[in-house]
């Protein structure tokens, strides 16, 4: 921790959670506005079903790739420069983007998107844990989930409207003005917080010990799974939507904001509820609660599943409740990855959302299309993935009691 950290942001705590979580929301917020325009790219630039899978899986490459190197970069030269260099370049990106009159040109600028989107997401999870000690740490990490929870459901919406009003141009335009309407907010704003006396070096030859160090630490490595793979449980339903909410449940198109807002409401409220107990509730009976939650309302989801016929009126909110649970344990879970490399919190930060990244991209290209054709397949395979971080977090536990 900053030891002048009281001297570095004099103003309420909620706005700089608010400024953090929209630094952390970008990355998902440039994915989740375009989708929705998705056939009407792929008409305009005459590209094919595989060439726009491209768009997508270039920006989430890009993205798990530098993930890698914002954390450490920032623990070398500080936090605000690699913030402000990671907006900049995402802002042209966008801007190329939203000039690009071919595929190649738009798959291209998605790619640098995603490299300098993911400055957000790892470093400030660093800034929180330089800023506060660990209770008011959880506290401000809580209300920063809360507040990046906002961004998934209103991203859709938002892409959806400039894609039918006025082309899908105007969604990269959009993310090019916040862009930069965030490099002028975190120039003003946001403040270094990393010390002179805890920066570390960028030569190859530490930085490669101090990956090979956290990476050798199997209650690093454990507590990385236990906080990034759980969080799949929740997203394969997501990444099936279309083809689980659609064809399943047998909703419409206007009728799939209530996943949406359910499972929000429940990220957001698990949030809150990570909060409120922060230096009331010892973090692991907190980490427990959240597990156990998780655990009761996958195992209730495969029996609802195996028994019953599909139906919104049941389907929707056990992964709402699953929502719940992950968010009230997630918070606490990161400050404990963080806190293992005091002296490196941006490489520790980087290789949990490495690792969060890949997890994603494996469920995305790989389970969720195995699975999002039957009802019970889709809530085994939540289980298992949930199950993953509870035996990693059981191993850590049983290690260090």
């Amino acid at each position: 921790m900053n030891p002048d950290s009281h001297l570095l942001w004099r103003r309420p705590r909620w706005a700089l959670a608010m400024l953090l979580a929209c630094l952390g929301s970008l990355g998902p917020f440039a994915i989740d506005t375009y989708l929705p325009a998705f056939q009407g790219i792929a008409t305009s630039l005459s590209a094919t079903p595989a060439q726009m899978q491209q768009t997508l899986s270039a920006y989430l490459f890009g993205f798990a790739l530098m993930n890698l190197f914002h954390g450490a970069l920032s623990d070398a030269i500080g936090r605000r420069p690699v913030v402000l260099g990671g907006l900049i370049m995402f802002t042209l990106a966008s801007l190329g983007c939203a000039l690009s009159e071919s595929i190649g040109a738009l798959i291209a600028f998605r790619a640098l998107q995603g490299m300098s989107a993911g400055a957000g997401i790892v470093v400030s999870r660093a800034i929180i844990r330089d800023m506060f000690p660990p209770a008011d740490a959880q506290r401000v990490m809580s209300q920063v989930t809360i507040f990046f929870g906002v961004a998934p459901a209103v991203a859709p919406i938002l892409g959806g409207l400039l894609f039918v009003h006025a082309g899908w141009h105007s969604i990269f335009w959009l993310l090019t003005g916040i862009g930069a309407l965030l490099i002028v907010l975190n120039a003003r704003l946001l403040p270094e917080t990393l010390h002179l006396d805890q920066r570390q070096s960028f030569h190859p030859v530490p930085l490669l010990r101090g990956y090979g160090q956290l990476m050798g630490n199997p209650r690093f490595v454990a507590l990385l799974f236990a906080s990034g793979v759980p969080f799949n449980g929740m997203f394969l339903y997501v990444l099936s939507a279309p083809e689980w909410l659609g064809t399943h449940l047998a909703l419409g198109p206007t009728q799939f904001f209530w996943f949406f807002v359910l499972t929000i409401s429940g990220i957001m409220g698990g949030a809150w509820f990570s909060g409120r107990m922060a230096g009331k509730l010892p973090p692991r009976r907190q980490i427990r609660l959240g597990f156990l939650v998780m655990v009761s309302v996958s195992v209730l989801n495969v029996l609802l599943n195996l028994v019953l016929k599909p139906h919104p009126a049941w389907a929707l909110l056990p992964v709402a409740v699953f929502a719940f649970g992950w968010a009230l344990m997630a918070p606490v879970v990161t400050l404990m990855v963080l806190d293992l490399a005091p002296d490196r919190r941006g490489m520790a930060s980087s290789l949990q959302a490495c690792v969060g990244s890949i997890a994603n991209g494996v469920v995305a290209g790989v389970i969720a299309p195995l699975v999002m054709h039957s009802t019970v397949a889709l809530s085994v395979a939540s289980f298992a993935l949930m199950s993953v971080g509870l035996i990693a977090w059981t191993w850590v536990r049983r290690r260090n009691p």
